[in-house]
């Protein structure tokens, strides 16, 4: 068995598979899972109960974590003129006009967001094809279209992150890494819990959140009880 498996063994044996947990109980199973070669990413994962396929139940937005996702992003910011000069100096990895849609079409792309001014989306538009299935395409609704790009790229390498349901009603979002403190991963998630609940379409009937999952990269899955994903109590027993 490779060293990954058997940490995934290991971790596996710290759960209780008959019973949901508590947030509290999840996020400290989850710091004592084995550590693997690199911080791993947290994420948690909820199964709605929408229909991804009609456009008034699309569960979609943006958020800001308290304590950020612990990852590095790169961003691109679709500008010229002025606002080129104002995005670098806010700390954009790529700034550009008609050259950087040149790039991306050509499939170079070497970012994890991309900020486009208003008079940019004529010429960002025709990288939809490319940047769309990425989900990199910027949008006004998540806020990155915009004219104050400084603000944007602040929160986004601040820890904004996007979500939206796939295909299947599924949300994921990363709510920080294995390194961070119990309490910081506990704040992250009830802020995740809390713009989900938040982005309840009105439109959708019966249970809304039908599972939920918190896990990290190299490790399983953590089902939370849905009917008290907002508690912060704990009353597990400690684990062996």
């Amino acid at each position: 068995m490779s060293g990954n498996g058997k940490r995934y063994g290991r971790a596996q044996k710290l759960l209780d598979e008959s019973r949901e947990y508590l947030p509290a109980e999840a996020i400290g199973l989850i710091k004592q899972f084995p550590d693997a070669k690199f911080d791993e990413t947290v994420e948690v994962a909820f199964r709605l109960g929408v229909d991804p396929r009609k456009a008034d139940q699309i569960v979609r937005g943006t958020i800001s974590l308290p304590h950020g996702t612990g990852r590095s992003v790169r961003v691109a910011v679709f500008a010229q003129g002025p606002k080129a000069t104002e995005a670098r100096d806010a700390g954009a990895d790529l700034v550009g006009g008609e050259e950087l849609v040149d790039d991306v079409m050509k499939g170079n792309i070497d970012f994890d967001a991309a900020i486009a001014t208003p008079d940019m989306m004529s010429s960002v538009g025709k990288a939809g094809r490319v940047l769309g299935p990425r989900g990199l395409m910027p949008n006004p609704k998540t806020g990155t279209v915009t004219m104050d790009v400084a603000k944007a790229i602040g929160e986004i390498k601040g820890g904004r992150i996007e979500y939206k349901t796939d295909r299947t009603g599924n949300v994921h979002m990363v709510i920080g890494k294995k390194s961070f403190g119990e309490r910081q991963l506990l704040e992250n998630y009830l802020t995740a819990v809390d713009e989900i609940l938040r982005a309840k379409p009105s439109a959708a009937k019966g249970k809304y959140v039908k599972t939920l999952t918190v896990a990290t990269t190299m490790g399983p899955g953590i089902p939370i009880d849905t009917n008290r994903m907002k508690d912060t109590e704990s009353t597990a027993a400690p684990v062996a």
